[in-house]
């Protein structure tokens, strides 16, 4: 008789509310094999976190076959530096890092808070007379799809065609497609890719103070520079992670203060916990529930063998309910000291993005909390049905100045 597998992705109620069933599996043991995913699971924080660290385990990128079908979205993952290992991602970072280190996520933090500022007034006018608006849409998705485009140097014209393009690309990572969805991400991927191209070309003839143009003109100290695959890849790369993260964290979090509405009027109350609050948003709800690493090794972890070539996976949402490192962890606290959630991952692959992300959210939240007086829920909240990344689909507010 096949035991019951640790995490039941085919369950709905698992894919609304994972974070039972982790406690479920928790109980049982920090590591655990998932038969129907073909990988071990790692449903504590102690063992997460060393799955992240342990460098015989790593991105071990392999094409999709067949490889004429999946042409492009493998260029882009074949260069991406979130599918590499050292010494090829310590060379990628660098250059990578050298051209962020410019002082583009500083450069941009006024212009996102005014951003941030007239989206919630849009809502507010949306909103007026006690009607529901639907945040996502209206705020979630705009700010982090506008700030990366801004970011890169993408002209507003052709801002609207970014979003459908990651969307259609990251459905590739949940564990059930269907041949429609592997189409619309090989479709997507190659539309990108191509118009990352044009743009490339036209920073290399005009440079301007966009990331784009920093990428094109970068060298470290022996003269290396990016080659246009990774520096297509690079650009896509930061919209694919950057706006999927904020977009999910502005849903999952808003939604977390309504529900619990004590955290809210703490929040209100006392501004100073902002930063410490999007942390703990981050912990709470993750936006990104799975990370695969592979063996290169045998390496042991949580009490079982990982054989080279098996994949273990860090629960990163399971990570970060773990009491033995949260007191508490299924409740929402604003104000949470002590508080090393792994949202951004760890080691060599924590998120490069992440002074951009809590940029983005911080404004996003302060708007909220400056620009309103009262915010609830206007109906009942939409979630997305993929399991990895962790979203909602629709989110009706009711807003008032």
């Amino acid at each position: 008789m096949t035991s019951a597998p640790p995490l039941d992705l085919d369950d709905p109620a698992v894919v609304a509310d994972p974070y039972p069933a982790f406690a479920r599996a928790r109980a049982v043991a920090p590591v655990q094999w998932h038969e129907g995913l073909g990988l071990w699971l790692s449903f504590t924080h102690a063992e997460s976190n060393a799955v992240l660290r342990d460098r015989r385990l790593g991105r071990v990128w392999s094409d999709k076959a067949p490889a004429e079908r999946f042409e492009s979205f493998n260029l882009i993952h074949r260069n991406a530096i979130l599918e590499m290992e050292p010494p090829h991602h310590t060379r990628l970072r660098r250059l990578i890092s050298t051209a962020f280190a410019r002082g583009h996520v500083e450069r941009l933090r006024p212009w996102v808070e005014a951003l941030a500022g007239r989206l919630v007034d849009g809502l507010l006018e949306e909103s007026g007379g006690g009607r529901s608006v639907d945040l996502l849409p209206g705020m979630a998705e705009q700010l982090p799809v506008a700030v990366i485009a801004e970011l890169l140097g993408v002209p507003d014209a052709d801002r609207p065609l970014l979003r459908p393009w990651s969307n259609a690309i990251v459905k590739m990572y949940e564990y059930e497609r269907t041949r429609e969805r592997e189409d619309d991400a090989e479709r997507a991927a190659d539309e990108f890719v191509t118009y990352l191209r044009a743009l490339a070309a036209e920073r290399r003839r005009s440079p301007g103070e966009d990331l784009v143009s920093h990428l094109v003109s970068v060298r470290d100290s022996e003269g290396d520079r990016l080659t246009e695959d990774e520096l297509v890849t690079t650009c896509i790369l930061l919209l694919n992670a950057g706006h999927e993260a904020t977009v999910n964290v502005t849903g999952n979090g808003t939604l977390a203060l309504l529900r619990n509405p004590d955290q809210l009027r703490r929040l209100r109350a006392d501004r100073s916990l902002l930063p410490a609050a999007i942390e703990e948003l981050m912990r709470f709800d993750s936006p990104l529930q799975l990370f695969e690493r592979t063996a290169t090794a045998d390496v042991e972890i949580g009490g079982i063998t990982v054989r080279q070539g098996q994949k273990i996976a860090a629960l990163l949402g399971a990570a970060n309910r773990d009491p033995a490192v949260f007191a508490e962890p299924d409740t929402l606290d604003v104000g949470r000291a002590e508080n090393p959630h792994i949202s951004f991952g760890a080691g060599v692959h924590f998120c490069i993005g992440a002074p951009l992300a809590r940029v983005e959210l911080q404004a996003t939240f302060g708007a909220l909390l400056d620009r309103t007086s009262s915010l609830e829920l206007g109906g009942e909240p939409v979630r997305r049905p993929e399991f990895v990344i962790r979203g909602l689909a629709e989110l009706p507010v009711v807003l008032s100045r």
